[in-house]
């Protein structure tokens, strides 16, 4: 694991001087042109929400998720036209951008690819930003990481307005990469570059993939908003647009954090995305989670016209990377069930929400001024924006939870004020399958497990800690998107008798072969579990998408698991005597 840092670090360059950097170079990157600007003749897509949402029109964003840039340009046209020609709209697209880009552009030969495309230039980023007359959001793996710059100039220069993703910065790591003093120098230079910018550029901030994906408390998540604002605005200069809804399922809360952060921000935001976690059967099942949470935001949205625009995820999202036909099926239906939304605000319980968005907005008040204040005591510079961001990347959500939420300060027992809906969820599905475990070998009390993730998505892993500590096996946490070497390393330490691997952007197959090959070097043999997405893309790939690759993990040796039962069938520290007969070992 890696050992606690000092919040501050001396060889960081002050941030008014970064920022100084990156004004400068506004000189020579300006803002292009892009068919979406010219098509609809507005300086900027903040200028367009703005105008749209005053015509009380509900936004549209479609998403894709394809590695070739060649297909993602022509689904985007092909898209916009169809959809268009139904009566509907698509305003906005994002792409699945690689996180090989978040790497500076000499490191990205050399890393292993994800699932996305890779853009370099400003003619690649021009590619996506003239597909289609419609705005082009890029989100994930440009700002936050050590290859911001080199993204955002790119960006700028292809006539992109809306550029993410600042919550990335607080809790994303590529493999092999610690340099945290770079990546914060590259990532408010970047800011610097867009506050310079006469045109407004949106600074998106994915909040699910930032802290308020790892809160307990949703007024945390609220002061993290509170926090990331003060410092790209008060500080920078520059235009914060927040996203939130990946893990918000419950309509009150999902509702109550939207009409909170209407009251505490001007600038339009980019996106309420999808509630993705809510997917977990077939098309027809997920139907109804796609209804649930675009009915919940359209109704928001008509309330308080945020600039946000809806996502509509597409039914099969859970199962595969969605094609074109099911994108146009999941903005059609968006589109039909915005006629219906205004009905539904008839019967829907105002004054229920903005109780609870009073309590979120008071409490995430407080939780940002403890945050400030506790870091200045530890001798943080909280009047430089590069300084605090460092410090609120390596202090983490945890323990700045653990310091200063409401939990810990102001409740007596201890619990949140809002609880994040994702923990509520995992922590019931925990406890249902717990409870179903009445017939456990012995000895599964006080086996030891080391858990690791290979990337920062840890919903699963909170999972399987959190369900495997109900039947009594310790759980060694390793870290969050860490190296097959460490994880293996600290496996040896703390003499498990597992590993458990959770897995999600497409690299489960190379990861279980490293840790394997890593634990035959040390001469060990531990059994190793992945779950999570078990898939990835063949080199050899004509479609570009990744393919399941369950079997293949299954051929290094390592135990892949779909399921907690299947992690508790499968892995020979749970099995009795008689199921190891029974299943052939």
């Amino acid at each position: 694991m890696v050992p606690d840092r000092p919040l501050s670090e001396p060889t960081l360059a002050p941030g008014q001087e970064l920022l100084a950097e990156g004004r400068a170079m506004a000189r020579q990157w300006r803002l292009g042109s892009c068919l979406f600007l010219r098509t609809e003749k507005v300086a900027s897509e903040a200028a367009y929400k703005r105008r749209t949402a005053t015509e009380g029109r509900i936004m549209q964003h479609a998403h894709i998720g394809f590695r070739s840039v060649e297909r993602t340009v022509a689904t985007m046209a092909e898209l916009h036209e169809t959809v268009a020609a139904h009566g509907a709209r698509i305003d906005r697209f994002g792409v699945t951008l690689d996180w090989t880009m978040g790497y500076p552009p000499e490191r990205r030969t050399d890393a292993s690819r994800g699932t996305g495309i890779v853009l370099d230039g400003p003619e690649d980023f021009a590619r996506i930003t003239n597909a289609a007359p419609a705005a082009a959001h890029f989100g994930d793996f440009m700002l936050g990481l050590p290859g911001a710059l080199h993204n955002t100039r790119a960006a700028i220069a292809a006539g992109a307005t809306a550029i993410g993703n600042l919550g990335q910065y607080f809790t994303f790591r590529l493999p092999y990469w610690d340099d945290d003093v770079a990546t914060t120098e590259a990532t408010v230079r970047s800011l610097g570059l867009i506050a310079a910018q006469e045109a407004e550029i949106l600074v998106h901030s994915n909040l699910d993939d930032g802290f308020a994906g790892l809160f307990l408390d949703m007024s945390s998540a609220l002061g993290m908003v509170l926090i990331e604002r003060h410092i790209v605005e008060e500080m920078v200069g520059a235009r914060a647009a927040f996203c939130f809804g990946h893990h918000f399922s419950d309509p009150l809360t999902r509702s109550a954090f939207h009409a909170a952060l209407a009251r505490v921000t001007d600038s339009p935001g980019s996106m309420i995305f999808g509630n993705t976690v809510a997917y977990r059967g077939e098309a027809a099942a997920n139907y109804a989670s796609l209804a649930n949470y675009l009915l919940t935001d359209m109704v928001a949205l008509g309330r308080h016209p945020s600039g946000h625009a809806v996502n509509p995820v597409p039914v099969t999202e859970n199962l595969r990377i969605p094609d074109a036909d099911e994108i146009r099926d999941a903005q059609l239906f968006a589109s039909r069930l915005a006629a219906h939304a205004p009905g539904h605000a008839a019967v829907t319980d105002f004054e229920r929400i903005d109780a609870v968005a009073d309590r979120l907005l008071a409490a995430g008040r407080r939780f940002a001024d403890r945050v400030l204040a506790g870091l200045a005591e530890r001798g943080v510079a909280t009047d430089d924006p590069a300084a605090l961001m460092l410090a609120i990347r390596r202090l983490g959500a945890k323990r700045m939870e653990a310091l200063w939420g409401a939990g810990a300060v102001e409740t007596e027992n201890g619990r949140p004020l809002v609880p994040a809906c994702w923990a509520e969820e995992l922590d019931r599905m925990a406890s249902d399958w717990a409870r179903q475990q009445t017939d456990l070998p012995p000895g599964v009390a006080g086996c030891r497990i080391v858990l690791g993730t290979t990337d920062v998505h840890e919903h699963g892993a909170y999972l399987v800690r959190s369900a495997l500590g109900r039947i009594g096996v310790e759980v060694i946490e390793a870290g969050v998107a860490i190296d097959a070497e460490t994880l293996v390393a600290t496996a040896l330490e703390h003499g498990a008798d597992a590993i458990a691997i959770s897995s999600y952007n497409g690299v489960a197959l190379r990861y279980a072969r490293a840790v394997m090959s890593l634990l035959a070097e040390r001469g060990a043999a531990l059994p190793v579990l992945v779950g999570g997405k078990l898939n990835e893309i063949p080199e050899d790939s004509n479609s570009g998408l990744p393919v399941d690759v369950t079997a293949k993990i299954r051929a290094t040796g390592a135990i892949p698991c779909g399921s907690l039962d299947d992690l508790l069938r499968d892995c020979p520290l749970f099995r009795r005597p008689a199921d190891l007969g029974a299943a052939g070992h």
